[in-house]
């Protein structure tokens, strides 16, 4: 696996970015490749992403989440193999750091060469920057979910959930 660890400061209140980030379906909006998102329940979502012209189906996890602290996420079914973590810290009043760290497993030669290269790294720092662009245009979250999930939580795709939320602390158990 490879990973990948990027961070923004954006301009807009701690409580606002987090509830943002829980928004998964809007992800196609400002992460490059994704085509589309699916949230199936509190736990799981449906993508369906187009990069270098490989298109791609998979389903993530959640495996841990603290309102305004993480979401820690990983694939659990499909074309592609991560895990990763977004993390939220408060700068002050007004301004929110998030951090990505990702790991992943980069399919057939050219997503090697291209994981070589630093492509992924750049992709998710553009990703975070063009996040940042899209709540501060707009200075509140277009909503969010407040809901707690624990390491181990039962739960299976398919299940209603009360909200829409996906991603995550470095360090976080991940392989439960």
């Amino acid at each position: 696996m490879s990973m990948v660890k990027e961070s923004i400061d954006v301009d807009i209140p701690l409580h606002h970015v987090y509830n943002q980030w829980t928004q998964f379906e809007e992800f196609p909006s400002f992460m490059e490749g994704v085509e589309d998102v699916r949230q199936l329940d509190d736990k799981h979502c449906h993508w369906r992403t187009k990069v270098g012209g490989v298109e791609r189906e998979f389903d993530t996890e959640i495996v841990d989440q603290l309102p305004d602290e993480r979401i820690s996420w990983r694939t659990v079914g499909g074309d592609a193999k991560q895990k990763g973590v977004v993390t939220f810290q408060s700068l002050d009043e007004g301004h929110t750091r998030v951090i990505l760290a990702m790991d992943f497993q980069p399919e057939g030669m050219a997503e090697r060469a291209g994981d070589m290269m630093g492509i992924l790294d750049r992709r998710v720092k553009g990703d975070l920057r063009r996040f940042k662009g899209f709540i501060e245009e707009r200075g509140r979250e277009t909503g969010g979910w407040r809901g707690r999930i624990t390491p181990g939580q039962a739960g299976s795709p398919g299940q209603t959930g009360s909200g829409t939320n996906l991603s995550g602390s470095v360090g976080l158990p991940m392989d439960e």
